[in-house]
């Protein structure tokens, strides 16, 4: 839908029409559309939306949307719309709300979800508790496949899914069964008899990485999240699970590009606030170089020696940086999927050491013909090229390894990414050049 006729059609007051267009619209969509309209048009249109669809496009709206909306709403609208929405989506916009806003929600809602709220409130961030919700879909073992299908037609409009059902007995969590196996079962087959009772769930204090883990490893729709008295408390839905990944994705990019993560769009982030993001790693960096530095000045000499030995110091760290960039790339993606563990440190360690082996030959060889072509000089296309190798094998090996040892020691192994494996490559890189330069060239 083109934003300018929408906007024209609420200020010519065709409301007839706009609400046509907004009940044929995806939720996603109007989200995005209302996203792009001033304040007053915005309440406006929300207004319009059909009530069985506002709450779908409430909960698709960024937090700053939101807050405005809240803002405006009266008391009335502020409760429909809390009670269409899903106990999580509540949560989520109550974690990005002013304090003022959400005394005034959780003064709006019953006692009964105002208690649910706080309970997940008070889960650690990041775990399975706090990305939960508690509406989901309950049986008996002896409950038959028609108890079950009229059940599910009476309360499942007010559940997150209903495409898994999970028998309880004395709130414990004994199987699940999926809509697929009502469909296609006798009316008078009990939950027992087509339960399933190889569950995978996860505890409220589960890291929501590991629950991620999960869902790619079984795909699954939904996982089960128990209490520690293994009491079922709740479940996480895949598109939850799905906002985690982006989530986690873009923490571990902004870490591997030096940048302090921001849960805030890249618009909605202050200046202030971006200076904030990086200046800390930018400082750590800058002044890890002065080793760099050091090593440089130590080796003056060499210079008034072969003056040409300068001119190969860039290519030679950027390969090195580049070179140890590739892998620990590789092996964060790894640890990430799961398939490398600290345990696989020398079947990586090599793995590395071949891929750098060949790496480091081939353009070694590179670059010995084109100074060999270039300046007709045999001693500095070996110095050069030896040192083109060493560098490779070290950087890559550095840059399988740091990783690995970053999430031995707890740490977030995309720390361990291009910034800091570049500033301890270029150190080396300077090192190992003017030690091979030493050693070849008697005059120095």
């Amino acid at each position: 839908m083109d934003r300018e006729i929408f906007e024209e059609l609420l200020t010519a007051r065709e409301y007839k029409a706009v609400r046509s267009i907004l009940n044929v619209m995806n939720a996603v969509d109007i989200a995005s559309l209302l996203s792009e309209l001033e304040d007053k048009e915005l309440v406006l249109a929300f207004r319009l939306i059909p009530k069985d669809k506002a709450a779908d496009v409430f909960a698709n709206m960024d937090s700053a949307l939101q807050t405005n909306l809240v803002e405006m709403f009266t008391e009335r609208e502020l409760k429909v719309i809390l009670d269409e929405l899903f106990m999580d989506d509540t949560v989520d916009l109550l974690e990005d709300l002013p304090a003022n806003l959400v005394t005034r929600i959780l003064e709006t809602v019953d006692r009964e979800k105002r208690n649910q709220i706080n309970v997940l409130l008070n889960y650690p961030d990041d775990s399975a508790g706090s990305i939960m919700t508690t509406e989901y879909v309950d049986l008996r073992k002896s409950t038959t496949v028609a108890q079950a299908m009229t059940h599910i037609k009476r309360v499942g409009i007010h559940k997150e899914t209903i495409y898994t059902c999970y028998i309880l007995e004395h709130r414990r969590l004994v199987g699940i069964v999926t809509a697929k196996d009502l469909m296609t079962m006798d009316d008078d087959t009990t939950m027992e008899e087509i339960m399933e009772t190889d569950i995978k769930s996860v505890t409220t204090h589960t890291d929501q990485e590991e629950v991620v883990r999960l869902f790619r490893k079984y795909d699954l729709l939904a996982l089960p999240v128990v209490d520690a008295d293994n009491l079922m408390v709740g479940i996480v839905t895949f598109d939850d699970a799905m906002d985690v990944m982006v989530d986690e994705a873009t923490e571990d990019i902004s870490k591997m590009a030096a940048v302090n993560p921001s849960e805030k769009s890249y618009f909605e982030t202050s200046v202030f606030q971006h200076v904030k993001n990086r200046i800390l790693w930018l400082l750590f960096l800058m002044l890890s170089s002065t080793v760099t530095g050091i090593l440089i000045s130590k080796y003056e000499k060499a210079f008034e020696v072969m003056p040409l030995l300068v001119s190969f110091i860039p290519m030679l760290m950027d390969t090195g940086g580049n070179c140890g960039s590739q892998s620990s790339a590789l092996i964060i993606r790894g640890i990430a999927l799961d398939e490398i563990r600290f345990k696989d440190i020398f079947r990586a360690m090599f793995k590395e050491f071949r891929v750098s082996i060949l790496v480091g030959i081939i353009l070694a060889c590179v670059n010995g013909v084109r100074i060999m072509l270039m300046y007709h000089n045999l001693v500095l296309a070996l110095i050069v090229g030896c040192s083109l190798a060493v560098t490779i094998v070290i950087a890559k090996l550095l840059g399988c390894v740091l990783p690995l040892f970053a999430q031995k020691a707890k740490l977030d192994p995309a720390l361990m990414s291009a910034p800091i494996i570049s500033t301890i490559v270029d150190a080396c890189s300077i090192f190992v050049y003017f030690t091979i330069a030493t050693a070849m060239l008697p005059q120095l």
